[in-house]
């Protein structure tokens, strides 16, 4: 009985050692790997797309921009050209304007002074003249002399007894004397001439203490 129980169970064991193992399948991680690359790889190409298309768009901005900041420069330098044109017309029409000018005051002031010169070119041609015609004659040319200055707005200064100023007089010489106060002008050797605020000529004086 012992033996009969014993083979029973050795085949039942015999049994259980020859059914066939089931087989374990590991699961499929490949394909999701392939996918997930395939992704990447997607993406990748998108940014370099989408990159180069920004890249594109900015040379294009910067080109335009280029070609503003060029069409600029040139307005700008003909701006230049034109406005350094006007500035060298402007120059030279100034210049002939002075020139005329300075020509028109000469001739003026020439002008007044000619029936002078005609009155003493008609002394000088008289043959019998006395002193005293011939000091009348030069008065009166003086007075003539005197008007032209006037007209043209040239006053004389430097007077006897007024006082002394630096600014319209020269001093050459200087005298002491308790009579006149100081600075006081005593002589006048050669009068001084002015026009409007402009020493035209100082006045040369001599001064006292």
């Amino acid at each position: 009985m012992e033996n009969d129980g014993k083979k029973e169970t050795e085949g039942t064991e015999k049994t259980a050692e020859d059914q066939p193992q089931a087989k374990v399948t590991e699961p499929e991680t490949e394909q999701p790997r392939k996918e997930g690359k395939g992704r990447k790889e997607k993406t990748k190409k998108a940014d370099e797309a989408e990159s180069k298309a920004e890249n594109e768009s900015q040379g294009e901005q910067l080109k335009q921009e280029l070609e503003a900041a060029k069409a600029e420069a040139a307005k700008q330098k003909d701006l230049l050209m034109r406005t350094a044109a006007e500035y060298d017309n402007f120059r030279k029409r100034t210049e002939r304007e002075k020139d005329a000018l300075y020509t028109n005051a000469t001739s003026d002031a020439v002008q007044e002074f000619l029936p002078v010169a005609d009155n003493l070119e008609r002394a000088l041609s008289q043959k019998e003249c006395s002193v005293e015609d011939l000091r009348k004659g030069i008065e009166m040319v003086l007075k003539q002399m005197n008007k032209a200055l006037e007209k043209l707005g040239v006053k004389p200064m430097g007077e006897k007894g007024e006082p002394f100023d630096s600014q319209f007089h020269n001093a050459v010489s200087h005298v002491e004397d308790e009579k006149v106060g100081e600075n006081v002008i005593m002589e006048v050797y050669q009068k001084g001439y002015m026009i409007g605020d402009k020493v035209v000529r100082h006045a040369m004086v001599q001064v006292a203490n």
